[in-house]
């Protein structure tokens, strides 16, 4: 079972960026890299659970705001503008081994790399 301890992710620009542990609840774990700005803090959750069908689920969130000043009537504060949400769930079979969801995870690991997964995720386009 994993201990909840901070993670180290680069972004595209190769920078490390920092998630720490702020808490379980109801079996979600959450990690949040700080931007000095509460509201701004890019956050990251990740979960398992056993499906009434016997399947285990894992699940990975992450949210990635965009805080910019807005002024209103004279006060300047900071204010979410926008929000990058990502998503990525594994649903396998009580019966699959350690090396398929190893595959599955390589797999998946690899396709956000490839051209066609990264045209349409960091450059919007459709697939043709």
């Amino acid at each position: 079972m994993p201990q909840l301890a901070p993670v180290v992710l680069k972004d595209s620009l190769n920078v490390d960026h920092t998630f720490n542990p702020r808490g379980i609840v109801g079996g979600v774990a959450t990690l949040a890299e700080s931007s000095g700005v509460p509201i701004g803090n890019q956050q990251l959750t990740v979960s398992h659970t056993v499906t009434a069908a016997g399947r285990h689920k894992a699940v990975l969130k992450a949210s990635f705001p965009v805080v910019q000043n807005v002024e209103v009537s004279g006060v300047t504060r900071p204010t979410v503008v926008r929000t990058a949400y990502l998503e990525v769930s594994l649903n396998v079979d009580a019966g699959s081994s350690t090396q398929e969801r190893a595959d599955a995870l390589a797999l998946v690991r690899n396709a956000l790399g490839a051209s066609l997964f990264v045209s349409v995720f960091r450059d919007l386009e459709d697939v043709y």
